[in-house]
């Protein structure tokens, strides 16, 4: 399991962007690097550039830990197409990310947990592992015994987010459809990513 080593709001200020959305993220004020030399401004190079990219992009899925997020990179690459493209198809068709597209759980970090502890269904089955990559036309479900959660029931009641014309929800059983892999423009990101700057970086 990819531990969170570093605070959320830490990962935001560093990279310089609201990277979840959240209104109560510090950044909003103090739009800077932590540290004493925070506030100076540095030109950033092409690589620095890539490594932002990479790193924004991780940082969002949870913090992915760098091997994993290699990997999907890895795999991406092996399919036909646009590699920037499948990236965020895989990304976004893991088990975690879809319940937190769901409106399920508030962030990102506890729908990761939430399936590790084994709160989901997948096609009727328990699913524990957050990096489970579902599959177009799969139902994915919040089990019967979790759906009195007081997260699970603030999460829904007060949405913080849309949900993605990509799936298909049904709040009263608490449970949605993958209908389709996304692309990169119908994902709603808060900031603007940078898949093909990944690539780039990864492809050196």
């Amino acid at each position: 399991m990819t531990k969170r080593v570093q605070a959320k709001n830490k990962i935001c200020r560093r990279l310089g962007v609201n990277l979840w959305g959240r209104a109560k993220n510090p950044i909003v004020k103090r739009d800077y690097p932590p540290g004493e030399h925070g506030s100076k401004r540095r030109k950033v190079s092409g690589f620095g550039q890539q490594l932002a990219a990479k790193q924004k992009l991780r940082g969002y899925y949870a913090n992915l830990s760098e091997r994993q997020f290699r990997r999907i990179y890895q795999e991406a690459s092996r399919l036909r197409g646009d590699t920037a493209e499948h990236m965020i198809g895989l990304l976004e068709r893991r088990l975690d990310i879809v319940i937190y597209r769901l409106n399920f759980v508030p962030t990102i970090f506890a729908a990761r947990q939430f399936v590790n502890h084994g709160h989901v269904l997948v096609n009727g089955k328990r699913v524990n592992i957050p990096s489970y990559v579902v599959r177009e036309g799969d139902v994915v479900e919040v089990r019967d015994k979790s759906k009195n959660m007081a997260m699970v029931l603030g999460a829904v009641q007060q949405p913080e987010r849309d949900v993605p014309d990509y799936l298909s929800v049904d709040y009263k059983a608490l449970k949605g459809t993958f209908v389709r892999t996304p692309k990169l423009a119908d994902v709603p990101y808060p900031v603007q990513m940078e898949p093909n700057l990944v690539v780039e970086y990864y492809s050196r």
